[in-house]
């Protein structure tokens, strides 16, 4: 069985999505973000950086922070999503990557400072959005002739997928991106992805950049970033 520590976020989509598409066994425990659950000595003893996601694989004893590693085993341990031929295995683990490197840090500081901080510093907002649709486009051009990022469905296209997906908090769009939105719809329709993103509850972003619904969003989101 395994003990999933997460939160309603891109990292902790990662290995739910990542879960359901394994069918392993897991209990979900919330840790809330705004009460700052994640720095209290009960959670750093589980990951002493402080962040979700983490799991305790309680049949092995094992316990894994960060996402990209969760899911590696996860993968490693049911023989599924992560190959063993050498190359392919290599081509799933660049994607990951990409989006562990790339992906994730530009569109979390596209996050920071299009939503969260209360300075708009237009040259800095643009330099994480210009990135982020740089890494977007480069996800585009791959697929063209790739349906999935590498040969086979992978925890590649899981990482990036839960990142892309909520890419207009970023500010940036894709409609000129026709492979990405192809590949983007045909991972929404997945059973795991549906249920893996309302783990541990279904988040929905605000649209209406003026309404108050969105900026409770990003004062308790600020509050996330002080902690």
């Amino acid at each position: 069985m395994i003990d999933l520590y997460t939160a309603s976020t891109p990292n902790g989509w990662k290995v739910s999505i990542t879960l359901e598409e394994l069918s392993i066994p897991y209990n979900v425990i919330e840790v809330d973000l705004i009460n700052g659950d994640q720095k209290k000595d009960g959670f750093l003893k589980i990951n002493p950086n402080g962040r979700i996601p983490a799991i305790i694989d309680t049949d092995e004893n094992i316990t894994i922070f960060e996402s990209g590693a969760i899911m590696i085993y996860l993968a490693e341990k049911s023989g599924r999503l992560l190959p063993k031929d050498p190359a392919e295995r290599s081509k799933v683990m660049q994607w990951l990557m990409f989006q562990m490197g790339g992906v994730g840090p530009m569109m979390g500081q596209a996050n920071v400072f299009f939503r969260y901080f209360p300075e708009k510093l237009e040259s800095v907002i643009l330099r994480y959005q210009n990135e982020t649709k740089r890494l977007f486009t480069v996800l585009d051009q791959h697929l063209e002739t790739n349906e999935y990022l590498a040969k086979d469905f992978s925890i590649a296209d899981i990482a990036n997928w839960s990142w892309v997906r909520i890419h207009k908090w970023s500010g940036v769009e894709i409609e000129d991106l026709p492979n990405l939105n192809r590949w983007m719809d045909e991972m929404a329709g997945r059973p795991s992805c549906q249920k893996g993103i309302e783990v541990p509850r279904a988040l929905e972003l605000p649209d209406d950049s003026d309404s108050e619904e969105i900026k409770k969003f990003e004062r308790n989101s600020q509050k996330i970033l002080q902690k």
